[in-house]
């Protein structure tokens, strides 16, 4: 059967249309991206365990697919946001710099970890760390006084376990990074838009390790490259790069406690979904 022969076969067999998710998936990952900075990875990555698990896809290598695919697109979906808001004079690039070689590190460990794990323990884990931020965001609790960002080594040991945790994951990281900021005082649209730059730099660190680790990995489906599953890839892709850019125009007009409490929801809904399990 010819390329073009197997691509209408696989479009048309495994899942039926479930293909058809990955342009909207799209959609709702923009729009979190641009709004809120947390990369659409945190939506993405459920509905692909799904998608995938309709499809048909094997259970050993279904949750790294969805993982490395989410990180892929988000490469992609946060350079989107990153432009609009750096127009607004919103993101703070020395501290992107500073940030940066951590949050690559971290990144490329998260890789390994996720390719040596199950993700039963980690989805349960995050699920319960997601459902505290949420209630720190909706209600505005804080550890007493808000604390100057920190620096030398709890800066390091700080930014890169958000790397190792939003590959792992499949986020851009802006669900453990802008708790982060905003807890240490920055201001809510620097804090979104800082985080998501910050996502560029775990998002293409970590799918390059996902597509590296899953080359070898038994049960991939037919047009992956590693545990990255490109007709997904290019589904959510074509979508949530212009509809990022929408949403991060707003996200510069909606006040800071708007955003928190729509951040809260999010992560509410998506900490639910991890502890309860996807499917």
């Amino acid at each position: 059967m010819s390329g073009e022969g197997a691509l209408v076969a696989m479009l048309a067999g495994q899942g039926g249309t479930t293909w058809l998710l990955y342009p909207a998936l799209g959609v709702a990952a923009g729009a979190l991206a641009g709004l809120l900075g947390i990369g659409g990875g945190i939506v993405v990555v459920p509905a692909l365990v799904f998608a995938f698990h309709l499809a048909g896809f094997s259970d050993a290598t279904l949750t790294h697919l969805a993982v490395g695919t989410s990180l892929a697109t988000i490469v992609f979906t946060s350079l989107s946001a990153i432009a609009e808001h750096h127009r607004n004079g919103a993101v703070d690039w020395p501290l992107v710099r500073q940030l940066t070689p951590w949050l690559v590190a971290g990144a490329i460990a998260g890789a390994f970890v996720a390719d040596a794990l199950s993700g039963r323990a980690l989805q349960v884990v995050f699920g319960a760390f997601a459902l505290l931020m949420a209630l720190q965001m909706a209600t505005g609790w804080r550890r007493g006084a808000q604390s100057p960002l920190p620096g030398g080594g709890r800066l390091a040991l700080a930014s890169s376990s958000i790397g190792t945790a939003s590959s792992v994951f499949g986020i851009g990281g802006g669900s453990l990074t802008v708790p982060w900021l905003s807890w240490h005082g920055v201001v809510m649209q620097r804090a979104v838009a800082t985080s998501a730059a910050c996502g560029f730099p775990i998002a293409l660190a970590g799918a390059l390790g996902f597509a590296g680790t899953g080359l070898d990995a038994a049960a991939r489906p037919a047009f992956s490259a590693g545990y990255i599953y490109l007709p997904a890839f290019i589904g959510i892709v074509v979508t949530s790069v212009p509809v990022a850019l929408v949403g991060a125009r707003y996200a510069h007009r909606l006040p800071a406690t708007t955003l928190k409490k729509l951040f809260a929801i999010v992560l509410a809904v998506v900490g639910t979904e991890f502890i309860v399990g996807w499917r």
